[in-house]
């Protein structure tokens, strides 16, 4: 099973919570895939979860996960935890 990350910060945007787990900076590249709006949207209605590339690798990690604004940052945190959860074990 896959060690899930801790919350690296939480930022609140125009409509989203910004809910990061890792540092963009170490990808090669960063996708909102299709593939996770499944999962994401059985937890948060209008959630995004944002995947990045290893630089050197063909791996992808989850990077971030935008919940809708009007949850509220607590439960945005809450519930981007469950939403990689249950991309990542």
């Amino acid at each position: 099973m896959a060690e899930i990350p801790d919350v690296d910060s939480v930022e609140s945007e125009d409509e989203y919570i910004h809910v990061l787990f890792r540092d963009p900076d170490r990808y090669d590249e960063i996708r909102t895939p299709d593939w996770a709006d499944d999962p994401a949207e059985s937890v948060s209605v209008g959630s995004e979860v944002r995947t990045g590339e290893l630089e050197g690798s063909d791996d992808w990690e989850v990077t971030s996960v935008l919940i809708k604004k009007n949850v509220g940052e607590e439960k945005a945190e809450e519930q981007a935890r469950e939403i990689i959860e249950k991309i990542e074990s």
